[in-house]
């Protein structure tokens, strides 16, 4: 397949001036004139430069890579059809979609931007962190940043000791049952050579605590909707979870809140103030990644 840079660039400038800074929790500001999102904006959108960003609009510049092209798919907040489109007109072939994709749809992203008051975080099936808000880095740290099997909170949490800060002590042991259970479960509706098994192969290698849970061969284990969290600076924090399931990709999107007056509300206001300090001016802190 061959690039199209005629098509690339006007698809991609189209796109851009049909969004709004609120679609992607920006800020409009009072002085804004340009119709649409600014290039500068797109391309912070995008983790990429400005001048590489305004080079492919003018149809100029290197062939973008399959990864760059994924990442300005999921920047400019296409649907799968416009990212399939996307890829062809870079001369790419189309990822899969489904379970195995990290490509978060539209609607569950304007949910996400839209919550700026509680912490939120969209993850897939493994337990990967694919987004954040600024309330959801500051209540569990960035988890966007983790590469290979270290993506998913399952692995993490049998082989990185550290993991288990975040959540109450006293929740451990059902914590473990619960993800490996959840782990065979996906393991078993994905079946042999999918991602979900080779997370499982790995872990029954590195990790002696599953491999005996596994073998108790337990399933059906569903995490309570009160989840207890404990923050470096505030201490335990009795949160709530609710869930918006994107059946079609296998994306859960988590929202934690708290009940009104009771402490661990008035730890949730003083969390937005120190992830105001950390993300200022930032909506989303997927912006500020490299």
């Amino acid at each position: 397949m061959t690039i199209d840079r005629a098509g690339l660039a006007d698809f991609l400038r189209r796109r851009r001036e049909s969004m709004q800074p609120e679609d992607v929790g920006l800020p409009r500001g009072p002085r804004r004139r340009t119709s649409g999102l600014r290039r500068e904006e797109a391309a912070l959108l995008c983790h990429m430069s400005t001048d590489y960003y305004s080079r492919l609009e003018r149809e100029r510049g290197p062939h973008p890579s399959e990864q760059m092209i994924a990442s300005i798919a999921q920047g400019l907040h296409l649907s799968l059809d416009e990212r399939d489109h996307l890829f062809r007109l870079a001369g790419h072939r189309p990822p899969p979609r489904g379970a195995t994709s990290d490509h978060i749809s539209p609607g569950l992203l304007r949910v996400l931007d839209r919550l700026d008051d509680t912490p939120a975080e969209i993850v897939s099936e493994l337990g990967e962190t694919l987004r954040q808000n600024a309330l959801g880095v500051a209540l569990t740290g960035d988890t966007t940043g983790y590469t290979g099997p270290a993506r998913s909170i399952v692995y993490r949490w049998f082989t990185d000791p550290a993991t288990r800060r975040r959540y109450a002590p006293e929740d451990h042991g059902f914590l473990s049952r619960m993800f490996t259970s959840g782990a065979r479960e996906i393991a078993t509706l994905r079946g042999p050579g999918s991602r979900a098994a080779q997370l499982t192969e790995l872990l029954l290698e590195r990790s002696d605590e599953f491999r005996k849970l596994w073998e108790q061969h337990e399933v059906g284990l569903r995490p309570d909707d009160g989840k207890n969290f404990v923050h470096p600076e505030l201490g335990l924090l009795e949160l709530n979870c609710q869930t918006l399931v994107d059946p079609g990709q296998s994306h859960y999107l988590h929202i934690f809140t708290a009940v009104p007056g009771s402490e661990s509300y008035e730890k949730l206001q003083l969390l937005a103030v120190l992830g105001g300090d950390a993300h200022r001016g930032i909506a989303d802190p997927w912006l500020r990644r490299p």
